[in-house]
């Protein structure tokens, strides 16, 4: 009995020390980016396609590109209160050097969630209510003619945040 009880100890103690594996599933939500939809501004209610958007966060020197898509997805900074975007249009078929930029800058607060060990933290972001934007024109005026929000909690990639009409 004593024999058993040994074997029984000894590997009890043996697998005690093992930990479950630590890796993130891929399915696990992370911190959400702003999702943007644009809108006809002639016609509210019917998505338009953006062509020739170039899309910078002002701070960082690399841009994403968009052509022939009526929704984007963009991140905000996860370490300030602010992010500052350039957004920069090619609407001119005949002159491609002629291009229309409008400064965005989104206002939010900031909320860090622990996942779990593998995965870490992610960050959401709720807009200022009183102040979820601030638009500036570039020098060949506004080509952003309106901008609603949508949804002020950004948690998730599965909701429309922000609506641009052209």
């Amino acid at each position: 009995m004593k024999k058993i009880f040994l074997i029984v100890l000894v590997v009890a103690v043996s697998f005690s020390g093992c930990e479950k594996d630590d890796i993130c599933d891929a399915a696990t939500s992370t911190t959400p980016r702003l999702i943007i939809e644009f809108y006809d501004a002639l016609n509210p209610t019917v998505l338009k396609n953006v062509t020739n958007l170039k899309v910078k966060d002002v701070d960082i020197t690399p841009f994403l590109l968009f052509n022939g898509v009526s929704k984007i997805q963009v991140p905000l900074k996860t370490t300030e209160d602010v992010t500052n975007f350039s957004f920069t249009i090619n609407s001119n078929s005949v002159d491609p050097l002629i291009v229309n930029e409008d400064g965005l800058q989104f206002n939010y607060a900031r909320q860090n969630i622990f996942i779990s060990r593998a995965c870490g933290f992610k960050t959401i972001f709720t807009l200022d209510p009183t102040t979820p934007y601030t638009k500036t024109p570039g020098t060949n005026g506004f080509w952003i003619q309106n901008i609603t929000v949508e949804t002020s909690n950004i948690e998730n990639e599965n909701d429309t945040h922000i609506k641009i009409y052209f």
